[in-house]
Order: C-alpha cells, then structure tokens, then sequence
C-alpha cells in the first residue's frame, strides 16, 4: 500500500479539513486517478475525480471547507495564500512514488478553483501493453536528435520520458513548468515567467552544460520550437512533448510554430502518442502510437485525423488476448 507523506498545514485550527484532504487523497490514489478537481458552485464546492480518462463527481462540500483544502494544498506548494484571483502553479510530493502538480485560478468574486495533477512513478515493469514500444524510445534517445510524445492530459507522458532517462545512466537535464517529478540524479530546471526564465532562454542557457539528453517539459510557442530544434541540430538528444490529437497532428503543429520540415527531416526521429488505458485486472498501461518521420509518409498522410494502422492492430490484440474490455477497445479505437 502507498504510504501517503503528505504534511498539512492547520490553518484557524480546524481539523476537519486535513482529516477531508487525508480522505480525499487516499480514495484518489487507490481509484489511480489522474487529477482532483476542487470546483466553486454557488455555497459550496464540488470535487470531481479523473479516473481513466472520465470525470467522476466525487463529493459537495462546504464552502469554507473547500476554500480550507485549497489553502492546505498551496502552502505545501509554496503557492501564495493571499493570491486568490491570478492564476498560480505548483508542485509537491503527495505520497511515496507519487508526485502532485497544483493549477489554481479565482473567478470574477475572488472564488478560487484548483486542479491537483497526480503524478504516479511506477515501476517500468508491467506499465506498457508493449514493453518493445517502450525499448524503441529508450533506444531513440541514446541517438542525437528528437523525440516527441503527444497525448491527452493524464496519458503519462512525463513519467514516460523520466522513465527513460533514468535508463540512460548520464547527465539529464529538466526544464519545466512546473517541474512535476523530483529526481536528484538530474540537473531540473524549472520555468519562471516573471524572472524571465523562459522555456527559450533556460533551453540556451543549457546548452553551454552539453547534457547527454535534454527533457523539455513541453513546447507551446514559436520560441520554443525554435531552440528545441536548434538543440537537436547542434548534436543534443531532446525529449519533449507537444499537445497533438495523432501523430500526424504532431507534425502540423510544429509547422504551425514556425519549423521548417527540412529541419524536422534532420532533428525528428520518432513520434509517439500515448493513452492510458483501462486493464481487464484493475488498474491502467500505456498503449503507444509510433512513427518514426519520414517526409515522404507525413505527405501521404497529411491532414489525416486518424491514428496509424498499427494502432487499431495493436487494440486488437489487447482485445484479442483479454487485457482490455470490447467497451475499452471502441472507446480508444480512434486515439
């Protein structure tokens, strides 16, 4: 059983809040849900639970008492307390092998709303339908160039890439925003807009320490994109992940952002969307999608919002040998 580490902050004294967030917490990281939702409505609040890719309602409880949970979870996050409108970012550890990241923001009243991210680190065994799709990223980034993982919220995508780098057993570094899984073994950087520390200018100031692999927590902007391929043109081995429906999708983004596909023909050597998947025996694996680039079939593909053969074929399979339900199967048959 997961032993939960989390230290609460009592504030005005009351108990009931961090006996509810115990709870809360608990009942979470046994359903494996993926994020806790702590939503204001009318008098009181509502905390909803993603379980599997779906929102579950979970409960409805006092306002005081959710604006309580929410003040316990940011001073653990070293968010600010008295910041009730802008929105803010966090991360803290939530229990052991399991990491939270914290997204709050207030409404027009001052009423906040939060979403806790669960970030579970599991061990590699027995986490990957195909234990081969997950060698063929390992052996990627012990090559120079770029790997790119895309995937709804909750697919596991970070873990993923940390789950890979700790294989390398060489000099990793993190940039993040926030960073959402703490490894002492690996320089990890983390993004700070108002210190101007920037994706961009953290990814050029990194480069001078010539790290084996560079993970990259995300590219969103033109910027981004930019330094991400100029660190993979100059001879790094880079890991990040962008926000695609397929792996099609994941090239038409990084055109979008400026790239040149002449750039992408030399730097990208292997696309890859995951999902989290629901198993027959409980709990979630991870089901890859994987195109190694070739100009030639992204053309051929071009526009197409399809996942790739290979996935449906390999859907079958999970079906055919009884590790996914049929409901499972139509439900993740188009990504």
């Amino acid at each position: 059983m997961t032993t939960i580490v989390f230290t609460y902050l009592f504030l005005g004294g009351v108990k009931l809040s961090v006996e509810k967030l115990s709870d809360l917490l608990a009942v979470s990281l046994k359903k494996e849900a993926s994020d806790i939702f702590l939503l204001p409505e009318a008098n009181h609040y509502v905390i909803k639970l993603s379980i599997a890719g779906r929102i579950h309602f979970f409960e409805r409880i006092e306002q005081a008492l959710g604006t309580q949970i929410i003040n316990n979870l940011k001073y653990q996050a070293n968010m600010m307390l008295s910041e009730h409108r802008r929105p803010q970012t966090g991360a803290l550890l939530i229990a052991t092998h399991v990491y939270g990241r914290i997204s709050s923001v207030g409404d027009f009243t001052g009423r906040e709303s939060l979403v806790l991210r669960l970030i579970y680190e599991k061990k590699i065994a027995g986490r990957y339908f195909f234990p081969e799709q997950y060698q063929k990223i390992v052996t990627g980034v012990q090559k120079k160039g770029l790997i790119l993982l895309a995937g709804p919220v909750g697919a596991g995508k970070t873990s993923t890439m940390y789950h890979v780098a700790r294989q390398l057993q060489q000099q990793v570094m993190c940039i993040e925003d926030p960073v959402e899984i703490y490894e002492p073994a690996f320089l990890q950087l983390q993004v700070n807009e108002r210190a101007q520390m920037t994706y961009a200018r953290l990814i050029k100031a990194a480069l001078r320490h010539r790290p084996d692999l560079f993970i990259i927590g995300e590219i969103r902007d033109e910027e981004t994109a930019t330094n991400v391929i100029n660190a993979a043109l100059s001879g790094h081995s880079v890991i990040s992940t962008v926000h695609a429906v397929n792996v099609y999708g994941v090239i038409r983004r990084l055109l979008a952002l400026g790239v040149n596909l002449e750039d992408l023909a030399q730097t990208l050597k292997l696309v890859c969307y995951q999902r989290m998947l629901p198993v027959v025996t409980g709990g979630n694996k991870v089901l890859f999608d994987q195109f190694p680039f070739s100009i030639s079939e992204f053309i051929e593909h071009n526009g197409s919002q399809e996942m790739t053969e290979k996935w449906r074929e390999d859907l079958e399979e999970c079906l055919a040998k009884k590790w996914i339900t049929r409901q499972t199967f139509q439900r993740y048959v188009e990504g």
